[in-house]
């Protein structure tokens, strides 16, 4: 992928700061990016996005406008995560999960004002190729397993799995 100078230059400027960017990797000249992060190949940071500290960011992730991530999480390969998606410090994403800021899309209605929040609260997990469906607040601690399709609100310190995710146990930590 061919940068411009503006954006080879702010790459170099935030490279001084940063532990690891991939060349192939693009990350939009607003977007804040915290002390060693790790951004992998093949990897789009839209405008506006922030990310904490001591993040990794996987390969071929999509990270849409308006993104916050916190400090210290790990996001794996292939994950999407899309406008209206704050995630807090310690956050766990597997491989390919994904996530949804509309409630009822369709091809031919332009919904960028109906996006939805959705809310990953400190030290959750969400396994491989789970989807979080939008206006979700998964809270502290809390485990979605892998394959899972998210459609409620998780309680903190719970294991959820299955379509629709439903609550397996508690957690003690």
């Amino acid at each position: 992928m061919a940068y411009s100078k503006k954006l080879s230059k702010n790459l170099n400027d935030m490279n001084k700061k940063i532990k690891f960017i991939h060349k192939t990797s693009y990350v939009h000249k607003s977007s804040k990016i915290g002390k060693n992060v790790k951004i992998w190949r093949y990897t789009s940071i839209h405008e506006n996005c922030s990310i904490g500290d001591d993040s990794s960011i996987g390969q071929n992730v999509c990270i849409g406008p308006n993104v916050v991530i916190g400090k210290n999480c790990k996001i794996q390969n292939n994950v999407s995560i899309y406008d209206g998606v704050t995630i807090e410090d310690d956050v766990f994403l597997g491989p390919s999960c994904v996530f949804t800021n509309v409630k009822y899309p369709r091809s031919k209605i332009n919904q960028k004002k109906k996006f939805v929040r959705t809310l990953l609260k400190k030290g959750c997990t969400i396994g491989a190729n789970a989807t979080i469906v939008c206006g979700i607040v998964v809270s502290e601690n809390s485990f979605v397993g892998a394959g899972s399709v998210v459609t409620k609100n998780v309680d903190k310190n719970c294991l959820v799995f299955g379509n629709p995710a439903k609550k397996i146990k508690k957690l003690n930590f």
